[in-house]
């Protein structure tokens, strides 16, 4: 599964700083997210698409989906 959070973040022309702001969660936790060294869970994927105004569904990539 990829992690599609830094594309949808620069889409919007979001700040990892602005993300932090608007999702609560702090910007090294999106950056490890975004750079693959961890994996969001429900509770972040969803933060994250209400900060940014998309779907949960928009900040991942799968054959599953």
């Amino acid at each position: 599964m990829e992690i599609l959070v830094w594309n949808a973040r620069n889409k919007k022309g979001c700040t990892l700083k602005q993300l932090e702001k608007l999702s609560g969660i702090p910007k090294s936790t999106i950056n490890n997210i975004e750079n693959g060294l961890t994996s969001p869970t429900i509770l972040q994927l969803e933060k994250l698409a209400k900060a940014l105004d998309v779907r949960i569904n928009d900040l991942f990539e799968s054959d599953y989906k």
